[in-house]
């Protein structure tokens, strides 16, 4: 007898999996679902597991339109989140395309979870969940890690952004950046939807980005068996911090929706460049006071500029009613280039700065396969899954470094300097030899276990992983350095469904890090003596209990967790791994439309993340850098009454003060941001139309709204400025 939810057991909606990649403003199949039908067949007794498991299909969406009802939980396939023992929330097009969402970055701004920073020296969006890094190149796309832009991804590409939340190594394999303790992140590229589309849009935000943006789908063959749907996207010109950016995305998908057979194939690239891009800014003995929201402060020779081919394949296959076995597997081919000027800033804001140029050229292959069976033994259902996946990054890299302590103004009053010749460099720009290598290869087996008439679901697995990562020296390719061995890391989850509106959960689960590498010297320029040493994986450890509710028109859920996470410590120049960082808190997360027109978003989260078994006992107890207290976000978006057509929406989103360094002695204020928009669908000459407008950060307020991101860095990251977006579609 095969494990099914109530979901599962209602008429079934063959959702097409999310796929071509890279979209254009476009909107996409995911309109938003009343959940009727979902509502009726709750009144059956038995639950357990949801939709299917599908690797494929999608679950639909929640009331309202703006999250799904499930998401992606690793090699368990897509869950319904009442059935799953862990907390997440997965965004759908329709919110992305409302909002005018850019890239995932805004998209996961809704999340009282996530905050946003950026990567170290580079411009690379960085989400922080729980109070922990997670890489952009170490979300995953369609389920497989390391095949999506490093530095910035486009909202068009997706149908979804997933946000899990928690430890997940056992669920995904572990992340092969070296990120993902807190979280991780899976985007879901767009699909063609059971209605044709041809979209299009055109749009602009202050001060002259323009944007336009195609968006095609069709089905076709018998029953609408296949289906494509193809993207284009162009933005151009100056932004409200004068930045000038240029977004090329084209992205192809192609899907078979089978009795016993499901199939997506998905093609995208993206070139993303920014001239004069605003950098970070290192503090070096005080927090200087935020200049104003909309000042640059780059050097006016500095860019960034990636460009990225990318793809996956997915399918999966019924071997009969019971059992499922699926495929997967990606290649990304990226190159990277950047000439920037980080600037270092005193307490008053004076400014010095440095060239520091790179070129980085990325291969990754990946892929997975799996099986999933149901029975019974007695009167205890099986779920069991298995599934064997292998990763695989080469990793070119040059750079060039010039100009120390050049002088560049202040914050208030920004100087430039003359582009510095280059003075100390590792590889050559025009040929990067091999610097990294990083291969990944796991298997694992779960079994989901349901008792006492299908309502108590208890998942037991584990996943063996090999890590293998190599460095090698820039200018000669010579191997520095090598890290080979296999970690198990186990998961235990119990979900208790009490009736059909309320589930209790818990879990144990790890987060399996890669080594880091040993640097060359102590702060005091003392050698290190085991330099260039790469230390054995980091394994954190969480525990969460929780509970989710289900009112039909609005959901809520609720979680306390705790995860260890160690570090490495210098101790008589020797870095071990014996140091400690504990983050424990609560999240609450609340979506749906309560009643008819009215639709909210929003949650809190509480953090106290501190440092523990400290080099020396120095700093013992503080708090960790870069982790707020608080975060909280509200949202709302309203159908006006008696204007066919419109609907307003607000949103708030708080942020506590963070420390910017580990004694605690410099402190980045809290910030409140509100951000506004409005909408209006009409028709005209026989045609749907919508105008959107958005105005983001509304009283633009000048605030530092992140500090690091990456491992004991505190560089500060400037809030953006106000900013008008406005756009126009039409489906023709």
């Amino acid at each position: 007898m095969s494990i099914e939810s109530p979901r599962a057991l209602a008429p079934r909606r063959r959702a097409p999996l999310s796929v071509a990649l890279l979209a254009c403003l476009g909107a996409a199949s995911a309109h938003a679902q009343d959940r009727a039908a979902g509502d009726e067949a709750k009144t059956l007794d038995a639950v357990v597991v949801t939709a299917d498991g599908s690797q494929v299909e999608l679950p639909p969406a929640y009331a309202g339109g703006q999250v799904a009802t499930g998401g992606r939980v690793g090699l368990f396939g897509n869950l319904d989140i009442m059935d799953t023992p862990f907390n997440s929330l997965n965004f759908t097009a329709d919110l992305m395309r409302d909002q005018q969402a850019r890239s995932v970055a805004d998209v996961v701004q809704n999340d009282p979870a996530v905050r946003v920073a950026r990567g170290f020296g580079n411009f690379q969006e960085l989400y922080v969940v729980r109070g922990f890094p997670v890489y952009s190149d170490d979300m995953s796309y369609n389920g497989l890690y390391g095949l999506l832009p490093r530095q910035y991804v486009a909202a068009e590409f997706l149908e979804r952004v997933e946000v899990f939340r928690g430890a997940n190594s056992f669920l995904n394999g572990a992340a092969p950046g070296g990120s993902g303790v807190g979280g991780a992140f899976n985007l879901v590229p767009k699909r063609a939807g059971d209605d044709d589309v041809t979209r299009l849009t055109l749009g602009y935000e202050n001060d002259g980005q323009g944007y336009a943006a195609a968006d095609v789908s069709r089905r076709f063959g018998a029953d609408r068996a296949w289906g494509v749907r193809a993207n284009a996207v162009r933005r151009d010109g100056d932004t409200a911090i004068d930045e000038a950016r240029e977004l090329g995305v084209l992205a192809l998908g192609v899907d078979y929706r089978g009795e016993r057979a499901r199939f997506s194939a998905d093609l995208g690239w993206q070139d993303h460049r920014i001239e004069a891009p605003r950098p970070s800014v290192t503090p070096s003995a005080g927090i200087p006071i935020a200049p104003d929201a909309d000042a640059n402060f780059a050097q006016p020779w500095t860019f960034t500029d990636e460009e990225d081919l990318f793809g996956v394949i997915r399918g999966e296959y019924d071997l009969s009613d019971s059992t499922m076995a699926w495929a997967a597997f990606g290649v990304r081919d990226s190159k990277e280039h950047n000439v920037l000027a980080n600037p270092t800033a005193d307490a008053d804001g004076t400014l010095t700065a440095y060239r520091f140029d790179n070129y980085r050229e990325d291969l990754v292959i990946t892929g997975e396969i799996g099986l999933r069976t149901e029975f019974r033994t007695g009167n205890v259902g099986h779920r069991v899954s298995v599934s064997a996946s292998a990763y695989d990054l080469d990793s070119k890299n040059a750079y060039g470094m010039g100009g120390f302590g050049s002088a560049a103004g202040s914050l208030y009053a920004p100087a430039a300097f003359a582009l510095p010749a280059i003075t100390f460099a590792g590889g050559d720009m025009s040929d990067p030899l091999t610097t990294g290598r990083t291969r990944t290869d796991s298997w694992a087996i779960a079994d989901t276990l349901a008792f006492a008439g299908d309502s108590v679901l208890l998942t037991l697995g584990a996943r063996r992983q090999s890590l293998q990562q190599s460095s090698y020296d820039y200018d000669t390719g010579a191997r520095l350095g090598r890290y080979d061995d296999s970690v198990t890391t186990p998961v235990g989850a119990v979900v208790f469904r009490l009736g059909r509106q309320v589930s209790l959960y818990a879990n144990y689960a790890e987060a399996l890090l890669p080594g880091e590498t040993v640097k060359q010297t102590s702060a005091d320029g003392t050698p290190i003596v085991n330099a260039g040493e790469i230390l054995s994986p980091f394994r954190s450890r969480q525990y969460e209990v929780g509970t989710k509710f289900d009112g039909g028109g609005w959901g809520a859920t609720a979680a306390l967790f705790r995860i260890n996470k160690p570090n490495a410590i210098e101790e008589d120049y020797v870095v071990r791994e014996n140091g400690e960082q504990r983050n424990q808190g609560f999240e609450f997360s609340a979506y749906g439309q309560p009643v008819e027109g009215l639709r909210v978003l929003g949650g809190f989260t509480l953090i106290d993340a501190t440092l523990q078994k400290t080099e020396g006992g120095v700093n013992e107890g503080n708090e960790v850098l870069g982790v707020p207290e608080t975060q909280i976000n509200a949202g709302v978006d309203w159908d006006v009454p008696g204007a066919n057509g419109l609907s307003l929406d607000a949103r708030a989103v708080h942020t506590g003060r963070q420390f910017a360094n580990d004694a605690n002695t410099l402190e980045l204020p809290s910030w409140t941001r509100f951000d506004l928009g409005a909408r209006y669908a009409f028709e005209a000459g026989g045609r749907p139309w919508t105008l959107r407008a958005r105005v983001d950060n509304l009283f633009d307020r000048g605030y530092w709204a992140s500090t690091g991101g990456a491992s004991g860095a505190n560089y500060l990251v400037l809030g953006a400025p106000r900013t008008f977006t406005v756009s126009v579609s039409v489906d023709l």
